[in-house]
């Protein structure tokens, strides 16, 4: 019997590809950031993201350390984390579920997510999130060594000096900014619903990001308020040497859940 229980909140019934979309509003954004927050406070997830986020963060600053080879990266590593976020908070959306739900749930609610008939493709779809974070390193390290040479930068000044002060710096944060935008925009609409729906429900990686784009072109306004709340909460995060990350990556996760429930029939 305890079997039983552990494995039934885990089912999915298959659906189609055909989902409705519902039209939202910025009232459903700003009620789900607070659904967001509450399930937060309720499950506490910042230790789980504490311990994730800071020995990465340690080997990172670590190679910065031996030398200044990733220096031009730095900022790109920094804008692509958002990139990965939303295959990082699956865990947060299969807590948000639960509760939902009326169960108990905790931390190792986490781990739930393994036992999802869709696991497969949510696997599949982080993989294609990689290639993309991926791919935009080797962009943006194409761009500096295509108008700086492959030469290191000296130290952290004369680096940030021939970024702002040379006509090929501002190139740089101009061209740089506008790639960026590019793939943040590609990433975030195959992704805005694409996760929390196949947490939720048994289909494919493709019919989830269709459904994610279809969910975006039918809210445009709403969505771009999203995409400019989330950069917006991240640069909060990162500005206080990482540490807020820990509180504004648990909320939006789960936030975008509830988004999801919002938008998807």
């Amino acid at each position: 019997m305890a079997k039983l229980t552990v494995f039934s909140h885990v089912q999915r019934d298959p659906v189609s590809e055909h989902l409705g979309i519902r039209r939202i509003s910025t009232h459903d954004l700003m009620d789900a950031l607070r659904q967001g927050a509450a399930d937060f406070w309720a499950a506490p997830t910042h230790i789980f993201f504490i311990c994730l986020m800071y020995p990465l963060l340690g080997i990172f600053f670590a190679g910065l350390a031996f030398g200044y080879n990733m220096l031009p990266l730095l900022f790109p590593l920094m804008s692509g984390f958002a990139l990965v976020g939303p295959l990082a908070a699956v865990g947060l959306y299969e807590i948000s579920r639960e509760r939902e739900r009326g169960q108990d749930v905790s931390v190792s609610s986490v781990s739930n997510v393994f036992y999802s008939h869709s696991i497969g493709s949510i696997a599949a779809l982080g993989v294609l999130l990689m290639v993309i974070f991926i791919a935009w390193l080797l962009t943006a390290q194409a761009l500096y060594q295509s108008l700086f040479g492959w030469h290191a930068p000296e130290s952290i000044g004369a680096f940030l000096s021939e970024v702002f002060t040379t006509q090929k710096g501002w190139t740089l944060i101009i061209v740089g900014n506008a790639l960026g935008f590019i793939f943040s925009a590609v990433v975030f609409a195959l992704s805005a619903i694409s996760f929390p729906l196949l947490v939720d429900r048994d289909v494919g990686a493709m019919p989830a990001i269709i459904t994610s784009f279809r969910a975006v072109a039918a809210n445009p306004g709403p969505m771009l308020v999203w995409a400019l709340i989330v950069a917006g909460a991240l640069v909060v995060g990162f500005i206080p040497l990482f540490v807020g990350l820990a509180v504004v990556l648990p909320i939006l996760g789960h936030a975008t859940w509830h988004l999801y429930r919002k938008v998807v029939e």
